[in-house]
């Protein structure tokens, strides 16, 4: 198996600042933190080890998280410009 990961970390917190920001939005306006869900403390970092990929397949990252997350956005903002009544459906 391989794993194909950045070997970047970056919080929940940290996407939720960019994915909103990108539409105009402040992300503490529509997301809800639910205590019960947060990982425990003994939980330092999860972080991808893609040193396989890279060495046997070449792989190498090209696009980096901020323009991962553009690229969501706005698939996610062509789509609901396109079809208006999938809007509220999620």
């Amino acid at each position: 198996d391989f794993v194909i990961a950045s070997g970047k970390n970056h919080s929940v917190r940290t996407l939720c600042e960019l994915a909103f920001g990108l539409v105009g939005l402040d992300y503490h306006d529509h997301v809800v933190v639910d205590e019960s869900n947060l990982r425990p403390s003994d939980v330092a970092e999860l972080l991808g080890d893609s040193s396989k990929a890279r060495s046997i397949l070449g792989w190498r990252p090209t696009v980096d998280f901020e323009a991962l997350i553009q690229m969501m956005v706005e698939a996610d903002v062509a789509r609901l410009r396109a079809d208006p009544a999938t809007q509220g459906s999620k």
